[in-house]
């Protein structure tokens, strides 16, 4: 038997076939290790765009019938309609369809979209489309090889100018990220969203670098030391100390350990200043946290709090105010933060940007500049993890 049923996950990840819950005309998907299906545009409404083939041509089909291919069309508009999806060219109306996969047999297949409701600027993807209707709209579902979609996460977290083996960090943590949530959204009909609740993607990545760090780290994940897949966890900056799991989430992982960041507390998201009144700080310690600000040491607690080292709560009289929620109430940059009474206002000198959990984004940036290797990049905000070869997994069993 495989450590921690590693046999039974990859034969989950390889095999388990899910629809998405709209009745019995759903379309099916199969997961595999190799193919994801993204939900793209997953912060909007979309109700109408263009879409057009940039590298092969593509067939749209609906209920396993060609209905139009792009050998002599350049572009196809898909509108929402009576929920129904509408499909037009410059020449005709096709007419409406319930469930539409458009899909090319090239090998370098690729397409640009262009949404007109809401109107954003066209971006371009890899593989294939799927499209249904959803509340009032249409919901548009990229399936996509596992490493042209890890190209475009590492361009969307990244950037385009940085250095070659921080691109290798992220494309192993994407990828192992990926992995380890193929089924997040599986009820839903697709495996991952475009945005931070997932992973942020944009499409496809064309920076000649990432492409390259993601091919030299194909099927390189990071697993724990029982080969488990980690939470592969990062965050833009941790102000020059990282934190551990369960001071945000509540649960300790071992691999996700508090450590000392000194890379990253020159970079630019390293420090932050918010002002506020003293006075809307205390009603809101008071009102939502039921904080003693009546008592003159708990009230002076709250006005010159300070943090050397990361804490996770503002304390007084047994009273817990946990930092993770002041964070997201008041829409703060961290935790890791000191208040400095002026006057009738109250200055937040904080330190850092996001949770403070896993890797420092502009911390690993530094230590690749620095020269270091990305497995070193790793296992410095990562302990007690180690880079595997996803196919090997089959090959570890218990003792």
């Amino acid at each position: 038997m495989l450590k921690n049923s590693l046999k039974l996950f990859l034969v989950i990840m390889l095999f388990v076939n899910w629809r998405a819950t709209k009745g019995p005309t759903a379309i099916k998907f199969s997961v595999t290790n190799d193919v994801l299906y993204i939900k793209i545009f997953s912060q909007l409404k979309v109700q109408s765009f263009t879409f057009s083939p940039e590298v092969g041509i593509y067939s749209v089909w609906s209920n396993g019938v060609e209905i139009l291919n792009t050998s002599t069309i350049a572009l196809v508009k898909f509108t929402y309609s009576n929920d129904s999806i509408e499909v037009k060219t410059f020449e005709n109306t096709i007419g409406k369809f319930k469930h539409l996969k458009i899909s090319s047999n090239d090998e370098n297949r690729s397409f640009r979209i262009k949404l007109i409701s809401p109107d954003k600027k066209p971006r371009f993807y890899q593989d294939n489309l799927i499209l249904e209707t959803e509340s009032g709209f249409i919901k548009c579902i990229n399936e996509i090889e596992l490493d042209n979609y890890i190209a475009g996460v590492v361009q969307a977290e990244s950037g385009k100018r940085s250095y070659q083996e921080f691109y290798k960090v992220q494309a192993i943590l994407a990828r192992t990220f990926a992995l380890s949530h193929i089924q997040k959204h599986a009820t839903e009909g697709f495996s991952l969203c475009d945005h931070t609740h997932c992973q942020v993607y944009f499409g496809k990545s064309m920076e000649f670098e990432i492409l390259k760090a993601v091919l030299e780290t194909k099927n390189s994940v990071v697993v724990d030391d029982n080969l488990n897949l980690i939470e592969a966890a990062f965050h833009s900056n941790s102000g020059g100390e990282t934190a551990n799991s369960e001071d945000v989430w509540g649960s300790k992982l071992s691999y996700l350990r508090s450590v000392k960041d000194s890379f990253s507390v020159r970079m630019p998201n390293a420090k932050w200043e918010r002002k506020m009144a003293k006075e809307d700080w205390l009603s809101y310690l008071k009102l939502k946290h039921n904080y003693p600000i009546q008592d003159s040491n708990a009230l002076l607690l709250a006005i010159t709090f300070k943090q050397d080292s990361r804490k996770q709560y503002l304390e007084a009289n047994n009273i817990k105010v946990p930092l993770k929620n002041v964070r997201t109430d008041l829409q703060l940059k961290s935790t890791f933060f000191t208040i400095i009474p002026v006057g009738d206002s109250l200055i937040f000198k904080g330190r850092g940007f996001g949770h403070g959990v896993g890797m420092c984004q502009e911390g690993a940036m530094r230590i690749a500049k620095l020269g270091y290797k990305h497995q070193e990049v790793i296992n410095f905000d990562y302990q007690k993890t180690q880079l595997i070869d996803l196919r090997k997994l089959d090959f570890f069993k218990d003792e």
